[in-house]
């Protein structure tokens, strides 16, 4: 098969192990090996030298720093998360590890090989309903001390840009150039201490602050369709 991506299996259930193989048999990403816990998978890596192009790692409820240990373990390999349920604390802790993608065990098969399609290409792909998952952990009042000094516009791009809204989209939505935007979300990185949209975001969900859903796919990057 051309452009193959081996991958490396992690899933304590060996039954859903074993259909999830059997799924993936098919496609460029065929199973090259499977652990049925982090622990065994951290045991076979190979810092810095050859291993698997993905890591699939099914979790019901990962343990503290599981997901960052497998992240520094195999650093090469990009980490899909599939979880018995998506919560904001989930959202949460996989994005804060690194994580590329994060979905649903319930996602159809199809939908689960274009995302990891798209995880391969170097996408962000989670959960459609993203956007309200933030909006829901966000629904009390942000205190004025998280605010870091933001003006109100620079608080409206913040939102958008937690929907998943690209410059483009904030500009028409508030009105301003995609120029005014980009001025605005470099002044807000600044003051929150981001480095780039997937941290603020990250800081945002931590604070208080509520998404504006944007339109079209909801979250940051890509969003799975079950």
């Amino acid at each position: 098969m051309t452009d193959a991506c081996p991958t490396a299996l992690i899933e304590p259930n060996r039954l859903f192990r074993d259909g999830l193989k059997h799924l993936l048999a098919g496609t460029r990403f065929a199973a090259a090996a499977e652990y049925a816990t982090p622990e065994q998978a951290l045991a076979h890596a190979v810092a810095g030298g050859a291993g698997p192009g993905l890591l699939v790692v099914g979790q019901a409820e990962p343990a503290p720093g599981e997901l960052e240990r497998l992240r520094q373990g195999y650093s090469q390999a990009r980490l899909v998360v599939l979880a018995d349920r998506v919560t904001i604390d989930g959202v949460r802790d996989a994005m804060a590890a690194g994580v590329d993608g994060l979905l649903a065990k319930a996602v159809s098969p199809e939908a689960l090989v274009q995302s990891l399609q798209l995880v391969a290409m170097g996408e962000k792909v989670y959960p459609t309903n993203l956007a309200s998952l933030l909006a829901e952990a966000a629904a009390a009042p942000v205190p004025r001390a998280t605010l870091r000094g933001l003006s109100p516009r620079e608080q409206e791009i913040l939102q958008h840009l937690m929907g998943g809204a690209s410059n483009k989209l904030i500009a028409n939505k508030l009105g301003i150039t995609e120029a005014t935007v980009k001025v605005h979300l470099k002044t807000l990185l600044r003051k929150i201490d981001a480095s780039n949209r997937t941290q603020a975001a990250i800081w945002a969900m931590n604070n208080g602050f509520a998404a504006t859903p944007a339109d079209g796919p909801a979250g940051i990057g890509r969003a799975a369709t079950a």
